[in-house]
């Protein structure tokens, strides 16, 4: 089979890696504008669930990921200069960078052709040069944009600012942090990803934003005024920029998820609001599905059926719970007013998917003193 994707991120890498790997015979070819070492945002993060699955489909780029990320199972919320912390979670953050390294060079051992710096303009004849192309492009793909008429997107727009920094103030945890300021309310989402440096994304309104001055601010003003909002969380280390931008949430969603021999995968098929942490997760997920959907069944359009129809209902699962979890941020200023461990509780049933029960095994302690608290009222 000749295999063409378009994109080097986590989901056209790694379905390029598990294609190569079962046939060493397929054609499989990345084209990917930037450069292997250029990435954008700081530190991903992954569940206990996903690393199963990198470990069953392929041993070797599972123990270079599981010797480069950081781990813990805390989710703590910062609020009103308290920590309150819930166990039982179980996370995995990993530099985006090292990760995408990583699968360049599996793939690079198992003979995909890895090619960088090109940026495809024919989009229709790398589409009729192979018996299966991958739109695996990003958020703002140009596969999905190219064949819109079929795929028919859904896109809709977040109403919260956020911006994706890194610092060296190591948060050993998900740590989930909000400071009101004469401006309004922030909110910082924190994790470790390596021995040295955390991811730091920080949100708010557009009204709060705007008070700030945050939208004719440099990228270095912008920066020390963030690290004075959260002072006491980053204990004088500074906030690090990588091309970092102020932007709203892009909701993408696609009606068709193929078309004739062109399927998407991750950020381009479908994107997961950051504050559940699933964009890489999913987009990895979604290369191990289509892979199992051609384990199936070789033919093409029979593959790509099985994956629509197994993988969706996921998808739309996820998207829900990340609306959800998406609204309550949006609305975050109304929960000011809540203690620090009720809103703790707030923010772990946020979603939907952690009911009482689940919290109540998660951790007995915390939910104990939250009953007790509320008992009390």
């Amino acid at each position: 089979m000749k295999i063409n994707v378009i994109g080097g991120g986590p989901a056209g890498l790694y379905f390029a890696l598990l294609m190569k790997r079962r046939d060493a015979s397929h054609q499989i070819s990345i084209f990917e504008r930037n450069s292997p070492h250029d990435t954008f945002g700081w530190g991903v993060v992954f569940s206990g669930k996903t690393l199963a699955n990198l470990a069953e489909c392929d041993e070797e780029s599972y123990g270079r990921i599981k010797n480069s990320f950081e781990t813990w199972n805390n989710v703590d919320v910062v609020h009103r200069a308290e920590r309150i912390s819930v166990g039982g979670n179980h996370f995995f953050g990993i530099r985006r960078i090292k990760l995408l390294n990583i699968l360049q060079e599996r793939c690079a051992e198992l003979g995909v052709d890895l090619r960088f710096g090109v940026d495809v303009q024919n989009i229709e004849q790398l589409a009729e040069d192979c018996d299966l192309f991958i739109g695996a492009d990003g958020v703002n793909s140009f596969v999905r944009s190219h064949y819109k008429d079929f795929f028919q997107p859904s896109l809709s727009v977040g109403r919260n600012k956020y911006i994706w920094y890194g610092t060296h103030q190591l948060f050993h945890g998900l740590t989930l942090t909000f400071r009101e300021s004469e401006a309004g309310v922030f909110a910082a989402h924190s994790y470790k990803f390596d021995k040295e440096t955390s991811t730091f994304i920080v949100e708010c309104d557009e009204e709060t934003w705007r008070r700030a001055g945050l939208d004719a601010m440099s990228d270095d003003d912008a920066r020390r005024y963030l690290a004075r909002v959260f002072a006491h969380d980053l204990n004088g280390h500074e906030l690090l920029s990588n091309n970092s931008k102020w932007i709203n949430f892009l909701l993408v969603k696609n009606l068709h998820w193929y078309h004739r021999n062109v399927v998407l995968l991750g950020d381009a098929l479908h994107t997961a609001h950051f504050s559940i942490g699933s964009g890489t997760k999913l987009a990895l997920e979604d290369a191990i599905a289509l892979f199992r959907s051609f384990d199936e069944s070789e033919d093409v359009r029979s593959a790509l059926e099985n994956f629509e129809a197994e993988r969706k209902p996921v998808i739309e699962e996820y998207q829900a719970a990340a609306l959800e979890s998406m609204a309550w941020f949006e609305n975050m200023h109304d929960y000011m007013h809540l203690d620090p461990l009720a809103l703790a509780y707030e923010l772990m049933t946020r979603s939907k998917r952690v009911n009482i029960e689940s919290l109540r095994r998660r951790d007995p302690a915390f939910f104990a003193a939250y009953e007790m608290q509320s008992g009390n009222r």
